[in-house]
C-alpha cells in the first residue's frame, strides 16, 4: 500500500490539497487495504489515519499497518475536529461524487467546531482516488482474471440448465449458486436473465416468465475474487433463433469485434465508443443502442474509465474495461454481448473468454 499512498500524495500536491478525507468503501480499501464496512481515511503528506468504530479496530490494525488507527463513535462532530486539528489541515479534499447532502452538511458543521484560525477549507474532489484505481497492477489483474474465469464457467453452464419450462428466476438462481459454490465472493451485481420481450430492458430483473424456444435470452453476470469483479454478457437462444434474432445478433457481434480489434492506447472513451456505434448506426439501429460501450471494472463493477459518447477518459495500458454493445427493440427483445478486456501496448486482450453463440 506504500506505493498507493505515494501516488495519492502526489495527486494531492497537484490539486493543492494538504489532506484528503476518503469515505467511499472501494477507495478506502484501495488505499489502505482495510476491508471493513465502516471507516474513514484522512491522508496528508506525512500522516495516514484510519478512523473506525470498535467493531473494526483490531482488523484495521492488522490490515492497514501503515495507518494510525483511531477508534471513533458517533457523528463527524464528535471526532472529526480533533483529528483535523492534529493534522493541522488547511485544505481538505472530500469525495463529493459519493457523499450525500446530509453527510456533507454534518462534515461542514463538524469543521466549524474548530477555532476560525485553524478551521479548514473543505474542497470537493471528483474521482481523485478512482483515477488512481483505473490502472491495475499485476496482482489486481490476476484477481480480475480469476473472477473472469468463474464468470466464464457460469455462463457456459447456462446451456446445461436451459430446458422447456425454465423461468428467468430459476436460471438466475442456478447461476448464482454455481458462482458461489465455485469460489466467488459476494456477487458484484444482481444477475440479469432476460428473455423474449424482457431482453429489450438493458438492466432487466429476472421474473417468473417461462423462457421459450427461439427467442433472445440475455445473461449478464459477474464474480468477485479478492474484492475484484468480473462482468460478462452473453445472448443465447434455446432452440433455433428466428431470422431477425440472428441478423441483429450478428450486427452486435460485428460491432463488438471491431471495437476489440481497434481500440488502442491513447484513444479516448468517445472515440472507442464510436467504433462500435458506427456499425450499429450503419445497420439502422443507432437509436436502439442507448447506453455506453463500456466501463472500467475493478473493486467496483463500474469505475473509470468510461467508454461512451462525450467521454474524454484517455485509455492507457493496464486499464481493464468492458466492451458491450447492444440493440434493444421494445416489445420484441434485445441482444448484448459483453467482454472484459485488458488494454496492453498492442491492443486489447480479452479476459472473459466464454464461447459466443453463432446464431
Amino acid at each position: 500500500m506504500a506505493s498507493r499512498l505515494e501516488s495519492l500524495r502526489r495527486a494531492l500536491s497537484q490539486q493543492q490539497l494538504d489532506t484528503i478525507f476518503i469515505s467511499q468503501t472501494a477507495d478506502r480499501r484501495y488505499i489502505s487495504g482495510f476491508t471493513g464496512s465502516a471507516g474513514y481515511l484522512l491522508v496528508s503528506q506525512n500522516k495516514a489515519i484510519l478512523a473506525t468504530d470498535f467493531r473494526y479496530v483490531e482488523q484495521a490494525k492488522m490490515q492497514s499497518p501503515e495507518f494510525q488507527t483511531v477508534q471513533i463513535t458517533g457523528e463527524f462532530g464528535k471526532w472529526f475536529p480533533g483529528i483535523v486539528a492534529d493534522l493541522n489541515a488547511k485544505n481538505i479534499g472530500f469525495e463529493s461524487d459519493g457523499m450525500t447532502l446530509t453527510a456533507y452538511r454534518q462534515l461542514v458543521k463538524a469543521a466549524r467546531r474548530l477555532p476560525p484560525k485553524s478551521r479548514p477549507r473543505l474542497i470537493p474532489t471528483y474521482g481523485l482516488v478512482e483515477s488512481l484505481r483505473a490502472v491495475k497492477n499485476t496482482k489486481e489483474i490476476n484477481s480480475i482474471q480469476n473472477a473472469a474465469a468463474l464468470a466464464d464457467a457460469a455462463v457456459e453452464h447456462a446451456d446445461t440448465l436451459l430446458k422447456p419450462g425454465t423461468t428467468e428466476k430459476e436460471l438466475a438462481w442456478s447461476l448464482e449458486k454455481h458462482l458461489r459454490e465455485n469460489g466467488s465472493e459476494n456477487l458484484p451485481f444482481p444477475i440479469i436473465v432476460a428473455s423474449g420481450p424482457n431482453s429489450a430492458l438493458p438492466h432487466a430483473q429476472p421474473t417468473d416468465r417461462t423462457i421459450s424456444e427461439g427467442e433472445s435470452i440475455v445473461i449478464d453476470l459477474g464474480a468477485r475474487v479478492n474484492g475484484y469483479c468480473s462482468d460478462i454478457t452473453r445472448t443465447i437462444c434455446m432452440g433455433k433463433p428466428d431470422k431477425r434474432l440472428a441478423q441483429i445478433y450478428n450486427i452486435v457481434l460485428q460491432a463488438q469485434s471491431a471495437a476489440q480489434e481497434n481500440i488502442t492506447v491513447g484513444m479516448n472513451g468517445d472515440t472507442a465508443d464510436g467504433i462500435a456505434r458506427e456499425i450499429i448506426e450503419r445497420a439502422g439501429y443507432g437509436d436502439k443502442f442507448g447506453h455506453s460501450l463500456g466501463h472500467g471494472v475493478g473493486l467496483d463493477e463500474h469505475e473509470q474509465p468510461r467508454l461512451g459518447p462525450n467521454s474524454a477518459d484517455v485509455l492507457t495500458t493496464n486499464m481493464v474495461f468492458t466492451i458491450e454493445p447492444g440493440i434493444y427493440i421494445e416489445g420484441w427483445g434485445g441482444v448484448r454481448i459483453e467482454d472484459m478486456v485488458l488494454l496492453e501496448s498492442e491492443g486489447t486482450r480479452p479476459l472473459t473468454k466464454a464461447i459466443k453463440a453463432h446464431l
